[in-house]
């Protein structure tokens, strides 16, 4: 992570520096120029959008890892302190957010996307994500209790089942091949903790199969693990975790619903979604075939 912190600076850099020049210093092209120069205005929603993915794709990698563990090493004590449980709240929020500031600064980024505007569909969203997450990550720590093995097991395979899928969905993200494979690695990781969509298409049919091989999933799990003889878990402890993970699936479903059918930006205004698709990559391989749910 360290060796990553110097591009993250120097990304940052460069927002700021045009951010700076969009602010003080307008741009001063000339009429014969103005349809190939880049609008500066633009090429800066774009470096705030490349921050904003990377950031998305370092909590998935990295904090979803360190937070099973913490949520490991809390269950098998038996107990934690509020602080304990603050920190991994905390860390939720943090990396549901990711994915709320991916999807605001993206849908920013594309001129034939309707913004996400208002404090109602971002908390709405947030809390979709939040809680689908969280159950999840429970679950998955659950099933270490029962076979580390099995656990990793499954978890690759949906990892493989992500990478697949992009492999069959054809993103176009990246100008090289070896890194447009590094990036379907990518979302087949983040694809086995949260959905997206990854190349702005209807999401209905892949998101509920998604979300019911999910609830299936989670269920499986949490019947494994009753009937399962373990003398190093507490029942008494283990029956508030079960409702736990129960209730924010169902509470995260519930928000996944009222977002989609009440606060998704396209709700009201009819938009053609998938032109850019049909499209070749511009240059520098934008956006345009990464989009968010």
């Amino acid at each position: 992570m360290e060796a990553g912190l110097p591009i993250f600076g120097l990304r940052y850099w460069f927002a700021l520096r045009q951010g700076y020049q969009v602010v003080f210093k307008p741009s001063s092209r000339t009429s014969d120029f103005s349809e190939e120069q880049t609008d500066p205005h633009k090429e800066a929603i774009d470096i705030a959008t490349d921050l904003s993915m990377l950031r998305l794709f370092e909590a998935y990698l990295e904090s979803c890892p360190q937070l099973i563990l913490q949520l490991y090493a809390f269950l098998e004590r038996g107990q934690a302190t509020l602080s304990q449980y603050a920190v991994i709240m905390a860390s939720c929020c943090a990396i549901s957010w990711s994915t709320v500031d991916y999807q605001i600064a993206l849908r920013k980024s594309l001129p034939d996307k309707n913004h996400l505007r208002g404090l109602w569909p971002k908390l709405t969203y947030l809390f979709y994500k939040l809680f689908t997450l969280l159950s999840w990550m429970l679950s998955v720590v659950l099933l270490l209790f029962v076979d580390v093995k099995g656990a990793l097991l499954l978890l690759s395979f949906l990892w493989i089942v992500g990478f697949i899928w992009a492999f069959i969905k054809q993103t176009q993200f990246c100008n090289s091949l070896h890194m447009e494979f590094l990036y379907r690695t990518v979302v087949g990781f983040i694809l086995v903790f949260t959905f997206f969509n990854i190349k702005g298409q209807n999401t209905k049919c892949p998101m509920s199969c998604y979300y019911t091989v999910r609830v299936l999933g989670t269920l499986g799990i949490l019947t494994v693990f009753w009937v399962y003889p373990l003398s190093i878990f507490n029942s008494d402890y283990f029956i508030p975790i079960s409702a736990v993970i129960v209730l924010a699936l169902f509470l995260g479903i519930i928000f996944l619903a009222v977002y989609y059918g009440v606060f998704h930006p396209n709700r009201y205004v009819k938009t053609q979604h998938d032109e850019t698709d049909g499209k070749a990559a511009q240059g520098d391989g934008r956006m345009r075939y990464f989009l968010m749910d």
